[in-house]
């Protein structure tokens, strides 16, 4: 009977992507500690596994490559060279190229090449001739990742991606003769563990009728209490009506007989049917927990794979980073952790680019040359709490409120009454940025109103900061642990009941009414040094009702909305319960203050609001003229282009024009600083080589004008060295286009950036 390579091949590429993560995960370790015996021979037997299963399955492209791989570790193992920086740069190479083609195979192209730059470069790594690189240890800036927990990663069937794990593995000698490992402990044997194959989309379907089931014993637990209030109502009325015959004996004792009966009957219906819940509660209780168990992936199936990201980008910006991560092992929906990555991805992209300075400008400041990202996660109160922190600049509010006045996001009154949570809010508004110069590479702003977007109103989890300008910045996404069912907080407000999700409250408490303090239009309360406003839920609902008693005790709900807090004024808190939230029909999407709705008793409907929202409306409510500027303005936003090519400028003209801007050129820097002092302008783009004065010259003339103190400029020039583009921050340019880069998309993304 003839070999079906086809029946295996799923397998092999299963196995061969768990074996790429290791031989990744290992090359990160061993750059941390280079003399690591066993992790070096771990990368040799993957390599070695890789090379054997695709011999078997008949792949040639990818058996030569890995070959290739295996001889470099062999000879690294056997001391015959270095693990150096260019070796271990090959080596990553190397399994990049291997995933690649795993992916091809996967799309059903089995008729693959190994690349042949790349296995030549890998055979003259192995054999020693390669160009000598700077050993690992003193290299150029690269990440370097310590990993403070291991992580007990499951088997590759448990994980729909292969989770990277720490291989076990080898050393890099630093002699020829190789060393003999010490000698270890025998490993402490591990229970079988058997595995079964389930189609995600079969999972998925059990985890929603759970969630549909525990919601219904939620209402049936409230039935019960409903049943006995019926209960003790009858007891209260058979009482009432014994008492009012008790001078008929004959009627007395008939009824009184009859009466005790009944109740004896309903009393013990009760009373079942509570035992019943009670078992239903541990029954119910455990499918929760089982079920949910079956989609939870520990964090590190998202967190490894970022130690190489990070390897890569801290050495393309030439910088030393130590990443830090911490409480990979806690569990999160495997719905979720699909949807983070992105994020993660982008605000460690803007602690690397943004956050941590050069080793330079450490020295300077007085820090360790060597930065800092860190990365942890743990368990908060029923949720998951993912930090990710730096040591770099922090965020200035100084700076923030100088965007935000150049964007014209508010009126510059408006901006300046800004509370400090307010202003750190602002980052998060689409196309913000506090990047100190907008260039081809970086400070586009585009991404943190997309993490937003996707950690508050998609997965309903809260974001925080924590930062200090000059100490670093911390990011706190607080997520709830699953997507089957949401923890929520049922409200009672005017006769309606509403929900919060759980993950935005942050505190309940009782205070006295005349302890809420009048702040030019704002009520307050003091909490522990902070100041945070009060509003009626009612009021923030549009419902009507009776106006509050004017002393007495409100009780009070603290939401939360990245670093800004309100306390909502409320009835009635009824209870905390995990329930199912169903998205909103399609024709309802628009309601802004509703983020879905769950079932409550007797089918009704009941809302689960959306807290930044809530926080917009109570802002609206204190300032009833509290718009962004952008919204109010009516007239046309007016470019003024500088260059003294007269077909650049029609160019440019003609592009802002199409997208609705109002376009006024000068033909050099002081045509274009007379027009500046005659007219008013929203933004200035210019070119730096020009006749009787240059673009970084009148880029500095206008800065030190009052009235174009807060315009943006962005300069496009086809000056691209780095000292150009260090003057263009130094004279107060907020954005530097290389004109070799220049293209319509580019110049418009860069335009709305800067002022919308």
């Amino acid at each position: 009977m003839a070999f079906d390579h086809s029946k295996f091949l799923a397998r092999f590429v299963e196995e061969a992507r768990e074996h790429c993560s290791r031989i990744s995960e290992g090359l990160l370790n061993l750059e941390k500690t280079p003399g690591d015996t066993e992790t070096l021979n771990g990368l040799f037997r993957s390599a070695h596994t890789i090379k054997g299963s695709s011999r078997m399955m008949k792949l040639s492209g990818v058996t030569e490559l890995a070959h290739k791989m295996e001889d470099v570790l062999d000879a690294v193992r056997g001391g015959k060279i270095p693990l150096a920086a260019h070796v271990s740069d090959a080596l990553f190479r190397g399994v990049d190229a291997l995933t690649a083609m795993l992916e091809r195979i996967t799309a059903g192209d089995t008729s693959l090449d190994a690349p042949d730059e790349l296995c030549e470069e890998l055979a003259r790594a192995a054999s020693g001739t390669a160009d000598e690189g700077v050993p690992v240890a003193a290299a150029e800036p690269v990440a370097v990742v310590a990993v403070k927990k291991e992580v007990a990663v499951a088997p590759a069937e448990k994980l729909e991606k292969p989770a990277p794990v720490v291989a076990q593995a080898m050393v890099t000698p630093a002699a020829a003769a190789p060393v003999e490992p010490a000698p270890q402990a025998a490993p402490a044997k591990k229970r079988q563990v058997d595995y079964l194959r389930v189609d995600a989309a079969k999972l998925d379907d059990l985890i929603r009728l759970m969630g549909e089931i525990v919601s219904e014993h939620g209402r049936f637990r409230r039935h019960i209490g409903r049943l006995r209030d019926i209960e003790r109502a009858s007891d209260r009325h058979l009482s009432a009506v014994a008492e009012r015959l008790a001078a008929d004996a004959s009627d007395h004792d008939v009824l009184v007989e009859a009466g005790a009966a009944l109740q004896l009957s309903l009393r013990q219906a009760v009373r079942s049917m509570s035992d019943a819940s009670l078992l239903q509660d541990h029954l119910v209780g455990d499918l929760q927990e089982t079920s949910l168990r079956m989609r939870m992936q520990p964090l590190s199936t998202v967190f490894d794979p970022l130690r190489r990201t990070v390897r890569d980008l801290a050495h393309e910006h030439g910088k030393d980073i130590d990443f830090v991560v911490d409480g990979g092992d806690t569990e999160l929906d495997r719905k979720i952790i699909d949807r983070i990555g992105d994020s993660l991805l982008h605000m460690i992209r803007n602690s690397l680019d943004h956050g941590v300075e050069s080793s330079a400008e450490r020295n300077a400041a007085g820090k360790d040359p060597k930065g800092i990202i860190s990365l942890s996660a743990f368990y908060d109160s029923g949720c998951v709490t993912i930090a990710l922190g730096d040591d770099g600049r922090g965020l200035s509010v100084e700076r923030i409120r100088e965007k935000a006045l150049a964007k014209r996001l508010y009126e510059p009154d408006i901006i300046a009454g800004m509370s400090r949570a307010e202003m750190l809010n602002l980052i998060f508004m689409p196309g913000f940025s506090t990047s100190a110069i907008i260039t081809d590479l970086s400070g586009r702003g585009v991404g943190m109103d997309v993490v937003r977007k996707s950690i508050v109103d998609e997965l309903r989890g809260t974001i925080a900061i924590d930062t200090r300008e000059g100490g670093g910045t911390t990011f706190y996404l607080r997520l709830p642990p699953n997507l089957a069912v949401f923890p929520l907080f049922f409200l009672s407000v005017h006769g309606k009941i509403c929900a919060l999700p759980a993950t935005s409250l942050v505190e309940m408490l009782t205070v006295q009414r005349s302890d809420i303090i009048e702040i030019v239009n704002k009520r307050a309360i003091r909490l522990r040094e902070q100041i945070i406003p009060v509003e009626k839920l009612s009021a923030l609902l549009r419902l009507a009702g009776e106006g509050g008693a004017a002393g007495g005790e409100a009780l009070l709900v603290i939401i939360r909305d990245g670093e800004e807090k309100l306390g909502l004024e409320v009835d009635e808190i009824i209870a905390r319960e995990e329930m199912v939230v169903k998205p909103l029909p399609p024709h309802l999407q628009g309601l802004r203050m509703v983020s879905g709705v769950t079932i409550g008793e007797r089918d009704s409907i009941i809302n689960v609001l959306h807290v930044p929202e809530l926080i917009r409306q109570a802002k609206e409510i204190a300032e009833p003229g509290r718009l962004r500027a952008a919204d109010r303005e009516d007239r046309a936003t007016t470019v003024l282009v500088v260059d003294d090519s007269i077909n650049t400028r029609e160019i440019e003209k003609s592009i802002l024009e199409a997208y609705g801007y109002t376009v006024v050129t000068a033909e050099d820097g002081l045509d274009a600083f007379e027009k500046t002092q005659a007219d008013s302008y929203d933004l200035v783009i210019t070119d730096v080589e020009m006749p009787r004065m240059d673009g970084f010259t009148l880029t500095e003339r206008l800065r030190a004008d009052d009235r174009y103190r807060h315009v943006p400029v962005i300069i496009v020039t086809s000056r691209e060295k780095d000292e150009d583009k260090r003057r263009g921050i130094k004279v107060g340019a907020n954005a530097y286009i290389v004109k070799g880069a220049f293209d319509q998309s580019n110049l418009i993304e860069t335009v709305r950036s800067l002022i919308g």
